[in-house]
């Protein structure tokens, strides 16, 4: 069996990308095809692979100005000659699912996310950009929507990486799928000791839909210290800083963030991800989280046991949230049940089910 790999693009190495690895590890011998390609970022394990590239590839600065060029990606995509597979597994995120295969192979979309700028998430992009990419936004947009939804039907069958991807998926395609969560490295903190201390902990990139800023204005409010790691700039963070309570870290070490989740009462999660590797992460370290109740949060955290669910986007629901969690900490005190939880989440569990869906599709 001949088989390709279609990933929307490679010029990272973040949580596609890992997903990438391990469909590489179930077919060794397969070609991969993506829209641009950097390889001084791409691991090993992918680069082992014959790797081919659109035409977008070669376009001006295109490892670096790649979104820029999600316009021309569709028509790119239905350029490459996948006749010769039997068997095509497309990585989406950006566009990657668009590809023409032969009528008699079989077609598997592993979905990260149907593309948020395209649907759930474009007014807040269209918000944020200048004059110059509203404009193109306006006209663009419309016809990449009508591609987006055509293309799922040259789809066999789609698998989500969450319960929340697999919604928007049938809203967007009007298509089920199954849900297989995405590998996670959860032996890199399993073994971490436990030593809790007095702060809260956010981890993440501070960019607006991560919501930095109910995690922080609840700790305020609340009167509890946190600690906020993640590329970025926080437009508050002097008023914060002022508070006495609150402590910009910046990028740090893997050896670094290990510390910090050992020693956080718990990790505040108040965004929306389509998965969400963060809390498992957290949770591998034994460390609680407390999330707003949507998005892959539901699946990655088990409520009452390894965290606990706030329900309004809100800083008093969080606050409310955070003295509840303090009301019951030893609740949260078993190791056990950490590792437990997290096992579903190892990289060895999503070759396994990634395997057994491939043969069970096959033979329909």
């Amino acid at each position: 069996m001949k088989v390709a790999i279609v990933h929307y693009w490679l010029v990272t190495m973040r949580g596609g990308e890992k997903v990438l690895e391990e469909l590489c590890k179930i077919y060794p011998e397969a070609d991969i095809y993506t829209n641009v390609y950097n390889e001084k970022n791409i691991s090993e394990t992918i680069k082992k692979h014959k790797i081919y590239t659109t035409k977008v590839n070669k376009y001006p600065f295109a490892k670096k100005l790649y979104q820029k060029y999600m316009p021309f990606m569709p028509n790119a995509l239905m350029e490459l000659d996948l006749t010769s597979y039997d068997l095509i597994i497309s990585s989406e995120s950006g566009p990657a699912k668009g590809v023409c295969p032969n009528p008699n192979a079989f077609h598997l979309c592993y979905c990260h996310t149907p593309m948020r700028y395209l649907w759930d998430m474009y007014h807040q992009y269209f918000s944020k950009s200048n004059a110059i990419v509203k404009f193109f936004m306006k006209k663009m947009i419309p016809s990449l929507r009508q591609w987006d939804v055509m293309s799922s039907n040259l789809v066999d069958h789609f698998v989500a990486n969450s319960s929340f991807v697999a919604s928007r998926i049938k809203r967007y395609y009007n298509r089920e799928s199954d849900v297989v969560f995405p590998p996670c490295n959860i032996n890199k903190y399993i073994n971490n000791p436990r030593n809790p201390k007095d702060f809260y902990l956010f981890f993440g990139q501070l960019v607006g839909y991560k919501r930095a800023d109910i995690a922080i204005e609840a700790c305020i409010k609340a009167g509890r210290k946190i600690v906020v790691i993640g590329d970025g700039k926080s437009k508050d963070a002097r008023r914060y800083v002022r508070s006495g309570l609150v402590v910009f870290t910046g990028r740090v070490s893997d050896e670094k963030v290990a510390e910090f989740l050992s020693q956080a009462k718990a990790l505040l999660f108040p965004g929306i991800e389509d998965f969400g590797i963060i809390p498992v992460e957290a949770n591998s370290a034994g460390c609680p989280v407390i999330a707003y109740r949507k998005g892959g949060a539901i699946d990655s955290i088990k409520e009452n046991v390894t965290g606990l669910f706030f329900d309004e986007q809100t800083t008093d629901s969080l606050v409310e949230c955070i003295k509840k969690f303090e009301d019951n900490a030893k609740q949260f005190s078993d190791r056990e049940s950490y590792t437990k939880h997290v096992r579903q989440f190892a990289p060895e569990e999503f070759i396994f089910k990634m395997k057994k869906l491939l043969d069970e599709r096959k033979r329909i």
